[in-house]
């Protein structure tokens, strides 16, 4: 199964340049360390098949002669295998916005090309050495969710995922709680969940968040765009509501809005902040104006810091 490339428009301009020589370099950050934000190397707890010696112990009837350590046999005189860590793939859930405030961008791209870079870079990091990619979308009529995948097919499903466009008519737009809830009951087994949004969505998804956080890893990268609370001097314009498509005509020039237009947006940031801090989970933030790839080593680099 392929997945062509999405079209690129100046109004889609997507990601930008994303150089194979510095996606490699963030692979590599991210190798070594297993808590970063992908991991390409996990390990279980469990003793089993595997390449790191967890132990050595006295041979019984039934074990594998081929696991015989004959060092240690050789010294001890009485036969020893070895029993070595067992090995399995790391699976990452990648939860993507696709809302229609995703579409907002005055920088060099959108909110949702921004996402789409960071869903790829993520998505060729979580696919190498065996692990598995899933994911799930919200915020449109149509949330798509791809069980997780190994290698190519799961890079493949991510592409699919983000060439298809956003399905704005039909039924209401599935909303970050629902979504959040649904990961919950997909992932069976511990995970990295990768939650790239805006969080420009309903409420109530703060006790959701809580819950998942207790049983997998969560990272949330918040998409932001400079103008969204820092409006130019232009005299009369009209803004619109890109959730609800609400329009509203606003004096611009006026210093008393342009600094209560600031203040919400300060107030909704801190908001924010303090539910996902309640909920155990790290929130980085990736502007429409930075440079994409940067901005994802950064994220990594303050995630390595705080585990220091």
């Amino acid at each position: 199964m392929s997945a062509a490339a999405p079209v690129r428009t100046p109004a889609r301009p997507g990601p930008g340049p994303m150089p194979e020589a510095l996606l490699r370099a963030l692979d590599l950050t991210l190798r070594r360390r297993v808590d970063a934000v992908v991991s390409g190397e996990h390990r279980a707890t469990s003793l089993g098949p595997g390449t790191e010696l967890a132990q050595l112990r006295p041979y019984v009837v039934g074990d594998d002669v081929r696991l015989i350590d004959w060092n240690a046999t050789a010294r001890t005189g009485e036969p020893h295998v070895r029993v070595q860590v067992a090995e399995r793939a790391l699976t990452t859930w990648l939860v993507l916005d696709v809302s229609a405030s995703m579409t907002f961008g005055t920088a060099d791209r959108r909110k949702a090309d921004v996402a789409e870079g960071v869903a790829r870079a993520i998505g060729n990091a979580a696919t190498r050495r065996g692990n598995r990619l899933g994911i799930a979308t919200f915020g449109d009529a149509r949330p798509r969710t791809a069980a997780p995948k190994q290698g190519r097919p799961g890079l493949t499903n991510l592409l699919t995922t983000l060439r298809e466009e956003p399905v704005e008519e039909g039924a209401g737009a599935t909303s970050l709680k629902e979504t959040i809830a649904r990961v919950e009951r997909l992932a069976k087994r511990s995970s990295l969940v990768v939650l790239v949004s805006d969080f420009i969505t309903g409420p109530g998804w703060e006790r959701p968040l809580l819950r998942l956080s207790e049983r997998h890893e969560v990272v949330a990268i918040r998409l932001v765009d400079p103008r969204e609370y820092e409006l130019p001097d232009a005299g009369l314009i009209v803004v619109e509501d890109a959730e609800t498509g609400e329009q509203l005509m606003v004096d611009s020039s006026d210093d008393g809005f342009r600094r209560r237009l600031r203040a919400a947006g300060e107030q909704r940031e801190a908001e924010l902040r303090a539910a996902t801090l309640r909920a155990g989970v790290d929130i980085s933030e990736v502007s429409t104006a930075d440079d994409l790839v940067t901005a994802i080593v950064r994220i990594v680099e303050s995630r390595k810091r705080r585990r220091a």
